[in-house]
């Protein structure tokens, strides 16, 4: 079950994230002036290693085979709530980028608002999904697809795995681990 411990794996990350820009936002909470170019990098790792690397292996792959293979329950569960978290997620980044970046032109405290409602919007959601997913969606589909099926997508999550390594997917874990060491 590769392509499914491999989501797993990225949970991890992507927790670990949430963890690093509440950080963030609890030190604009305690008066200290906002980090531009970390939140700027903070977004850089939502729209590339969240979203593109991690949710589009999700939308790909794993979901894709889920919808053709396991009926109703299936849709329901990725189509009313796993997408949608999706989408609400893009959303928060693209509201927070705008909002860095309005702030840089005028740092007012409805732009440092702005930047603390949207990052922590995107950590709660992010956390919760990632939660839904590894509690429910997950084993969902490891207990109801069949062999072939899994297989099927261990071998298209490798295939995207490898190109994600050609886009240098690693540098947002390493980057992580060096800005939140824990």
């Amino acid at each position: 079950m590769y392509g499914i411990d491999i989501l797993y794996a990225e949970h991890e990350q992507v927790v670990r994230f949430t963890d690093y820009l509440r950080k963030l936002c609890g030190k604009m909470l305690e008066g200290k002036s906002p980090d531009r170019e970390a939140l700027l990098q903070c977004v850089d790792f939502m729209k590339n290693y969240a979203d593109e690397h991690h949710h589009g292996k999700e939308e790909a792959i794993l979901f894709t085979v889920m919808l053709e293979k396991l009926g109703p329950v299936a849709h329901k569960m990725i189509n009313t709530g796993m997408l949608v978290e999706h989408n609400l997620g893009r959303y928060h980044v693209q509201s927070l980028e705008e909002a860095v970046n309005a702030l840089s032109k005028e740092p007012t405290m409805e732009e440092k608002l702005n930047v603390v409602t949207h990052a922590l919007s995107y950590a709660d959601l992010l956390r919760r999904h990632a939660e839904k997913e590894n509690n429910v969606l997950f084993p969902f589909a490891a207990r109801s697809l069949s062999a072939e099926d899994l297989e099927k997508i261990d071998e298209a999550s490798k295939v995207y795995e490898e190109e994600g390594k050609k886009k240098g997917m690693s540098r947002y874990v390493e980057w992580l681990m060096q800005v939140y060491p824990k």
